[in-house]
Order: structure tokens, then C-alpha cells, then sequence
């Protein structure tokens, strides 16, 4: 991937996670956080990783994250200074919940251990 499509990806995640913490009306949408962003060469998609720390259920999470998708993709065109603005497509990054589940079996295990040395 080179520099400058680097460059768009990650101002497009800086971007975005600025719009939806400060800007964006559902309140949904202020407790998702950017992990990562991926660009196509041709600037055509962004795909767009993201963490959910809330109440809501993650199907509707991403339901609301499609609805407003256009609105963010109109706002980050004002933002970011390329010709053609990515369409975003939004995907749950698992690698967190993934990695806590990890520290607990690593935990639970010296714990474990702990004990048998009593």
C-alpha cells in the first residue's frame, strides 16, 4: 500500500472519529471507536474497523452505522482534501473483546498456579 493511501486512511479514521464523538445526534454512534481504516488503491472504499463500548446490541450498532454512513461519507468530504470521497463500509473489529479473552484465560491460569503453591 503506498504512503498516500496510508495518509487518506488514517486521516479518514481520525476524521470519522472526530465526527462521531463531537457532531453526530445518535447517541450510538458516540460510543464507537475507530480502530483502523483500510483504503482501496483506486479511493473507491474504505473499510472501516471500529470497537463498540455501549449497551446496544451489535447488530444494531451496525445497522445504525450504515444508515449513516452516507451522512459521515458527505461530512468527511468537506474535511479531507482528495477528489472522490470513499464509500464506508463498516466491520466489527473483534481483535479487542479477542485480546481482553486472552488476559483472562493468562489470569485465571496464574491464578491458578498461585494456588497450587500454597
Amino acid at each position: 500500500m503506498s504512503v498516500k493511501i496510508e495518509r487518506i486512511a488514517s486521516e479518514i479514521s481520525r476524521e470519522l472519529s472526530s465526527i462521531m464523538l463531537l457532531e453526530a445526534k445518535d447517541e450510538t454512534l458516540k460510543h464507537v471507536t475507530i480502530t483502523g481504516c483500510v483504503v482501496t488503491n483506486d479511493l473507491g472504499l474504505a473499510k472501516v474497523y471500529y470497537t463498540y463500548m455501549g449497551d446496544e446490541n451489535l447488530d444494531d450498532v451496525k445497522k445504525n452505522l450504515e444508515v449513516a454512513a452516507p451522512y459521515l461519507r458527505s461530512v468527511l468530504a468537506n474535511r479531507i482534501d482528495i477528489r472522490h470521497t470513499p464509500e464506508l463500509k463498516f466491520y466489527f473489529d473483534d481483535s479487542v473483546a479477542y485480546g481482553e479473552n486472552i488476559e483472562r484465560i493468562i489470569r485465571k491460569i496464574h491464578e491458578e498456579n498461585n494456588q497450587e503453591d500454597k
